[in-house]
């Protein structure tokens, strides 16, 4: 079978095999279109990538081109929780009388053929690793074969990934903090003078040396109803991030978030205790996550996670006897361990070592404004 590709498709395949294989983007699908890929990666510089075959002959129908762009832009944004996306526009077939321009957040660029794509002032200024892609060998049905299986194999990879970080798992140090915490309220109703005088998160204790107030306060609560609150949400959102980060990430997020919002607790007066301020955090962790995986969360983050840590917040806000410092603490707390822990698959050295300084800034900062600063 001796099959021939034309001029555009080859260019196109070729530029979908590198982007997929070299850049990390991924296809994404956009309605209502023909002719076109639409290709993705949020941690690009490009971070959506157009390849448009269709022809343009003029000037308006360009600008019309353009405006179709920004349409679709705008979906992705809110689909991806961003605020801006520059986006590459390749052409591959425009009328020579016709100037491109480059206009806010999108880049024109016009291609006639593969050697076009390996010029410094074109794309293979933008990505170097163009300039010595390949040209095609053999009949066209080989290339496509070719080029389609070493994208597949790409997207094998990534899919197996995925599937590691969010296939179901077996949930232990959530059941085990859950158990701990009602452990904990039974001798809490059993000997409540001795465990609440001993424990519970007083700041001018903590602030004489006390330092494990900080921690065993978490595991306290005034009263039923504060503990089955607690220990539902801590279900709900502790089985999920434990299957998503693993066991030894989730603890120490929850335990950082914890303390660090023990330590604003400790800028009041009053005592306090209850598992919210690291549960806050894990909202912040899950916040941090969800960000990372928008693609696969979609509307999740701004729908579901967002206004409940927001009504939460104003609930702590308007009704007396709720430790909102607490809660405030950890989602801080929770939000930069995560970024110093990193997300599997989305680890990026930069964003982990950055994570890293700012967590023990915040620590040492809450720290210092607790026992050092009057």
């Amino acid at each position: 079978m001796n099959t021939v590709l034309n001029k555009k498709d080859e260019i196109v395949m070729r530029l979908v095999h590198y982007f997929v294989t070299e850049e990390d983007y991924q296809p994404i699908i956009v309605n209502g279109v023909k002719n076109e890929i639409w290709l993705e990666n949020l941690e690009a510089t490009y971070k959506v990538i157009r390849i448009n075959s269709n022809y343009i002959h003029n000037i308006d129908q360009l600008k019309f081109d353009n405006f179709k762009i920004k349409n679709v832009t705008k979906q992705i944004k809110k689909k991806t929780f961003s605020f801006n996306l520059k986006t590459l526009n390749i052409l591959l077939d425009l009328n020579d009388d016709v100037k491109i321009s480059n206009i806010k957040n999108i880049d024109n660029y016009k291609i006639d053929s593969l050697k076009d794509v390996r010029k410094d002032d074109g794309l293979g200024g933008i990505f170097p690793k163009l300039k010595t892609m390949t040209l095609s060998t053999g009949n066209g049905f080989e290339t496509l074969i070719n080029l389609t299986n070493d994208i597949s194999v790409k997207n094998e990879k990534e899919n197996e990934e995925f599937e590691k970080i969010f296939k179901p798992k077996k949930t232990v140090i959530t059941y085990a903090l859950i158990f701990i915490n009602i452990v904990m309220f039974v001798l809490e109703m059993a000997y409540p003078r001795v465990i609440l005088n001993e424990l519970i998160l007083d700041p001018s204790l903590v602030k004489s040396g006390e330092f494990y107030r900080l921690v065993t306060s978490l595991f306290l609560h005034g009263g039923l109803i504060h503990l089955l609150s607690n220990m539902y949400a801590l279900f709900i959102v502790g089985k999920q991030l434990e299957t998503f980060l693993g066991k030894w990430k989730f603890m120490f997020i929850y335990f950082f978030s914890g303390i660090t919002g023990s330590l604003l607790s400790c800028m009041g007066t009053f005592n306090s205790l209850g598992a919210s301020g690291a549960i806050f955090g894990l909202f912040g962790a899950l916040l941090y996550f969800g960000y990372h995986y928008r693609l696969y969360f979609g509307n999740v983050i701004l729908k579901e996670i967002l206004p409940v840590i927001a009504v939460n917040l104003f609930i702590g806000f308007m009704l007396s006897g709720i430790n909102n410092a607490a809660h405030i603490g950890g989602l801080i707390g929770g939000v930069f361990s995560t970024m110093a822990l990193g997300v599997n698959s989305k680890k990026e050295k930069s964003n982990t070592i950055n994570g890293t300084i700012i967590s023990i800034i915040y620590l040492l900062f809450l720290v210092y404004l607790v026992f050092i600063a009057k």
